[in-house]
């Protein structure tokens, strides 16, 4: 009942308002604005409410608008029946969805079609009740259509913003995407102004008085870029609203139009006016809208849906750079979660995953934030005092120990190590940071995991005996020593291309200096990476690859491509790229023999050091490949700035290409967007002939993998010949 009191309030309002711009019942109005409110009420609320018009038009025509009875029952279904036309030609299918610019112009076809229907109905109602002659029947028709869409288009998107429920969605823009109360207060002023300006030129009876009109619109367009919506939503109608007042009725000296065509010109020029700011605003919000998706996506976990790595780098950063209390950084690595992986599965492991992620959300409250950095990693920011940071995760490292997940057979349960280090922003760096609490969590599970560990900030007070230090020292002593070693992969043709000369990619082996275990990439690399030790392995890698096939000149004859894969840090390492261009310049071995092969993401981290370093050696006739392509993020943005030779599939697509549709795809699309550029595709983890011979139906040229060859030492590759 509230409603439509409201609704016939306004409806009434509006009717009142239109009615100024006749002199007699026989005229057509230049603006109805009535049209919006009804129009907007039967989207809103369902088509049942195109009917309460018929209360208020009976009361406007028997009070301040009096007309024929013949009449009545035109005005009645013209505004009734256009409402409902205009509702199905809009064809919503939720009335309660966000603005954009598809429902707007769904939107506008519903206006334009009840401007239609209602001014055939009107028109042939004036002429059936003798109050027009049947000569004046089209510019009745075109003035009550026009009349009735521009007033939908005034009154329409204002009563729908308005009426809205509130929508809480994460990609929707916040209140901080937009301008400050400053500048609205500024653009207010501005906007009066404008409207002073344009009446008091009118009053002068300048000539030049309607070109003022391009100053409010300007305004508009820039609320619909800066603003929130409803602040160019109500501006535009309030514009149409003055413009129209001051024009037709003939204020501040301007002369009302007189003749059908000037009324269609106004009109026509007043709908233009409406719909350019709607139509900007609602791309403006489907831009920003898109833009947060994208970054939601790129900053949340899928499986958790937790805030992931780049997030919590964000989000401690910020911590680190704020001045109020101390702050706590919790490294939570679940223990011996690998073994739930081989026993019940990567499924269940996943179940158990997301899980614990749901119990560290409801159990950070307060101004906790939780993320998810790793495959078992989890990270926690809080505040407080020492202690009670210490009690809240004891208490989480209780709950994830009492924490039971059923899958199929088996009741799944983990422990976990926590590495806890309290901090004062602006004590620390990032990096040093984020490398206590790394180090704290080892130690915690070092001594037998189910554990917090406190890190301490000053060196030497946290225990040495980690195992990524432990990993350090020994990559160092390897490199001392010469304990790395050499193994090579062949890379194969999948589709009967001849290669010229022997594709293979060099593996590098490390000599434990303890143990004399020959290990895998996989024990070493990491902690290279976590203590910078990347650019020394790199260097040490080039040159003993270059070394050796210097010093056997047979061996180099039969390259044809030999690939040597780049850590992160020496893409954006100044001296690392002098050595790497002197090296290749001052070596026997010709350059386009060589391809140096980096990660997607170590190269868009520094997009534009990353795309210099592979031009300079390009020039040189180095060939290039992005490893472990299609894992990181918005891959296929970068590949034009990337000027890469070669795209290597990442395994995990490859693996699961008997049971994943989802990884067929991707691998179709990579292929696809790689021929397009005129690119090369490897597939990497080819583990038997099934898998070759999909690959080679999705048109990827080249394949390596254990079902093809096995790496072997470089010295038997060769002799194997």
């Amino acid at each position: 009942m509230l409603r439509f009191i409201l609704l016939t309030g306004f409806y009434l309002l509006g009717a009142w308002y239109a009615t100024a711009f006749i002199s007699s019942p026989n005229q057509v109005t230049l603006f109805w604005p009535a049209s919006g409110i009804a129009f907007a009420a039967a989207l809103r609320y369902g088509p049942r409410w195109a009917l309460f018009p018929i209360v208020p038009i009976l009361i406007t025509h028997y009070t301040f608008s009096p007309v024929p009875p013949a009449f009545l029952p035109f005005s009645a279904l013209s505004n009734v029946i256009g409402a409902l036309a205009g509702y199905y030609a809009a064809n919503l299918p939720d009335r309660q969805a966000r603005m954009s610019v598809r429902s707007g112009f769904r939107q506008l076809r519903g206006a334009v079609v009840m401007g239609t229907v209602s001014g055939l109905i009107g028109s042939t109602g004036l002429v059936w009740s003798g109050m027009l002659p049947l000569h004046e029947f089209w510019p009745a028709f075109a003035k009550w259509g026009m009349g009735d869409l521009l007033g939908i288009l005034c009154v329409g998107p204002s009563m729908l913003l308005l009426s809205s429920p509130t929508i809480r969605h994460p990609d929707l823009p916040r209140e901080s995407d937009y301008s400050s109360m400053r500048e609205k207060i500024f653009w207010v002023v501005a906007l009066a102004f404008c409207y002073s300006v344009f009446y008091v030129g009118g009053m002068r009876n300048s000539l030049y008085s309607l070109g003022l009109v391009a100053l409010p619109l300007s305004l508009m367009i820039w609320s619909a870029v800066r603003f929130e919506p409803i602040w160019t939503v109500l501006g535009t109608a309030f514009a149409i609203l003055f413009l129209t007042s001051v024009i037709g009725l003939g204020l501040a000296g301007f002369q009302p139009p007189e003749q059908p065509q000037d009324a269609a010109v106004l009109l026509g020029f007043m709908c233009l006016f409406a719909i350019i700011p709607l139509v900007l605003v609602a791309s403006v919000l489907e831009q920003q809208f898109a833009s947060r998706k994208v970054l939601r996506r790129a900053t949340t976990d899928a499986a958790t849906g937790l805030p992931n790595r780049a997030a919590f780098e964000e989000a401690t950063m910020r911590a680190l750079l704020m001045s109020n209390g101390q702050h706590g950084l919790a490294y939570l690595d679940l223990d011996h979660f690998t073994l739930i992986n081989d026993t019940a599965s990567h499924a269940a492991g996943d179940a158990l995953i997301h899980g614990i992620g749901s119990l560290l959300k409801a159990r950070g409250g307060g101004e906790s934030q939780v993320f998810r950095i790793g495959g078992d990693e989890f990270a926690m920011l809080l505040q407080g005092e020492p202690e009670a940071i210490r009690r809240q995760m004891d208490e989480v490292r209780h709950a994830i120990e009492s924490y039971r997940v059923g899958w199929q057979d088996h009741v799944l349960n983990t422990t976990v190590s926590v590495g806890l280090v309290v901090f004062w922003p602006g004590q620390l760096d990032f990096s040093r940071l984020l490398s206590l609490a790394d180090a704290a969590c080892f130690t915690a599970k070092e001594l037998g995991g189910n554990r917090v560990f406190l890190a301490s900030q000053q060196p030497g007070e946290l225990q040495e005996r980690t195992e990524a230090m432990r990993w350090a020292v020994r990559i160092r002593e390897a490199l001392d020593r010469g304990l790395f070693e050499l193994d090579c992969q062949d890379i194969a043709p999948l589709r009967g291309q001849q290669l010229e000369g022997r594709h293979f990619e060099v593996l590098l082996r490390m000599r434990d200096p303890a143990t004399g275990e020959r290990l895998a990439p996989g024990h070493f690399i990491p902690a290279a990476e976590r203590f910078q030790l990347g650019v020394a392995l790199d260097r040490h890698v080039v040159e003993l690859v270059m070394s050796w096939l210097e010093s056997r000149p047979d061996a180099a004859a039969q390259v044809g491509l030999c690939a040597i894969n780049l850590t992160a840090a020496s893409l954006v390492d100044e001296a690392f790229r002098h050595f790497l261009i002197e090296r290749v310049k001052r070596s026997e071995l010709p350059a386009r023999k060589l391809c140096f092969e980096i990660t997607e993401t170590s190269a868009v981290r520094d997009l534009a050091r990353a795309q210099e370093l592979i031009m300079r050696m390009r020039r040189l006739g180095c060939a290039f490949a992005l490893d472990d392509f299609g894992t990181g993020f918005c891959s296929f943005n970068y590949l034009r700035t990337l000027d890469v030779d070669y795209f290597k599939i990442d395994g995990s697509f490859v693996r699961d290409l008997d049971n994943s549709p989802l990884s067929n795809a991707v691998i179709r699309s990579i292929t696809d967007i790689a021929h397009v550029l005129k690119k090369r595709t490897i597939a990497e983890h080819v583990e038997n002939d099934m898998i070759c011979e999909q690959l080679r139906d999705l048109g990827v040229d080249l394949a390596q993998g254990f079902g093809l060859h096995r790496p072997e030492p470089i010295d038997d590759f060769f002799r194997r010949g």
